[in-house]
């Protein structure tokens, strides 16, 4: 057998899974497959037990990159795959050094161990005796101490019932489960910090996110809307495809900003928001909605509003970010990406007809008799009708795209 340049992904939390294992791998695997970076050319996947393996024509480094960013894979190995002789393994350990850290290896020690896996328990050699085999023959070459507690380089060795893989370099990956594994959740997206982090972290508990944002249209410029499509592009490193719906709310907020009390209209407005976002929830086959909300962060999150916007819809609202302070959010941004994004300005729906001092408290049965007078079945319906749709996938954010029209 030739060494063939591999990548193992490990499916870390689908262990759990039992016998739903098999579904977690497949959703996984086709995850991988729409992420796949295009200058990888032809990549083969092949579906082991608790991993799977790519092997790509070319550019293993990005396409290592790119399933760094995959939900349900914990941990990617950069491998060779070789024969499934002990005789193999000491030229494919070396070989996987020197790529990674340069053909004179003695010229920089580094402590190492290495660890032997050994899914076929019929080859001859016990993991203790290969590993202590596999390590006197790198540390002759190298020079390297070897360090079990805490060493700087770790090589693997990972024996399968056909072949085995030698790496010399881990890299951790997204962990979590792979989106579509949970459902489908339609995120209501602002421009600001905290709903792209929500919905990151509803993708990586498995669910596939849709988004609806709403702009202040026709009472505001298209600025919101461009940003909410920049943040979906971005978010794609995660998920493939989204769909982005945009909801010109202005007309809405008129309206209902005349029938209830100015201190309960930042509240009046988040409930008009969930029974749109219901609507379309049901018509895109969603089974929750997802808000960035952060308990106490401004009037509208304190636990007396939250549960007055929950009132107003019938499906699950979930707040990943509920017990997350503002530093930790814009920190967590930062890392997927999206912070840059949504530090850009922008004309903001929310801030179109904001009261000057916002109740902390409201009452459910208030906000109610307020809908009714300003008819707000009929405010869904009509801004649903307005609904401008975007697609957006993972090609798009590598070729830069806007969308074709914001309002």
């Amino acid at each position: 057998m030739t060494a063939e340049r591999c990548l193992l992904l490990k499916h870390g939390e689908l262990f759990l899974k039992g016998a739903n294992r098999p579904a977690f791998a497949r959703r996984l695997v086709r995850n991988v497959r729409a992420a796949l970076p295009p200058e990888c050319g032809r990549v083969r996947a092949e579906a082991r037990n608790g991993f799977t393996v790519l092997y790509p024509e070319r550019g293993p480094e990005a396409l290592a990159a790119g399933m760094r960013d995959i939900a349900g894979v914990s941990v990617i190995d950069v491998a060779l795959r070789v024969d499934k002789t002990a005789e193999a393994f000491g030229p494919a350990a070396l070989a996987e050094l020197r790529r990674r850290f340069g053909q004179r290896l003695r010229d920089t020690p580094r402590s190492f161990a290495v660890v032997v896996r050994r899914r076929d328990k019929t080859f001859p050699l016990t993991s203790a005796q290969l590993a202590a085999r596999l390590g006197a023959e790198l540390q002759a070459a190298t020079g390297w101490p070897v360090n079990l507690g805490e060493p700087e380089v770790t090589v693997s060795v990972e024996i399968d019932r056909h072949e085995a893989f030698v790496s010399a370099e881990r890299l951790r990956g997204l962990g979590g489960l792979p989106v579509g594994s949970s459902g489908t959740a339609l995120v209501l997206l602002s421009g600001g910090f905290d709903s792209p982090v929500a919905a990151h972290r509803a993708m990586r508990r498995g669910l596939r996110c849709e988004f609806i944002h709403f702009s202040g249209a026709p009472y505001t410029d298209p600025s919101s809307t461009y940003k909410a499509y920049a943040l979906v592009r971005e978010l794609t490193r995660f998920q493939p495809r989204a769909r982005l719906w945009v909801a010109p709310l202005g007309p809405a907020q008129r309206t209902l900003a005349s029938s209830a009390d100015p201190a309960l209209r930042t509240i009046a407005q988040r409930r008009l928001m969930v029974r749109i976002g219901e609507e379309l929830a049901g018509r895109v086959g969603a089974e929750a909605l997802v808000m960035g909300d952060s308990l106490g962060q401004v009037a509208s999150q304190t636990v007396s509003n939250i549960a007055s916007v929950d009132e107003a819809c019938a499906l699950p609202v979930l707040r990943p970010l509920l017990g997350w302070d503002k530093e930790e959010i814009i920190t967590e941004a930062r890392r997927i990406g999206t912070a840059e994004i949504s530090a850009l300005p922008d004309e903001d729906c929310c801030r179109l007809l904001a009261p000057p001092r916002p109740a902390v408290r409201s009452d459910p049965r208030i906000l109610a008799r307020a809908e009714r007078r300003a008819g707000v079945d009929e405010l869904v319906g009509q801004t649903l009708d307005r609904l401008q749709e975007h697609l957006v996938s993972i090609a798009d954010r590598r070729a830069g795209l806007v969308p074709p029209a914001a309002g």
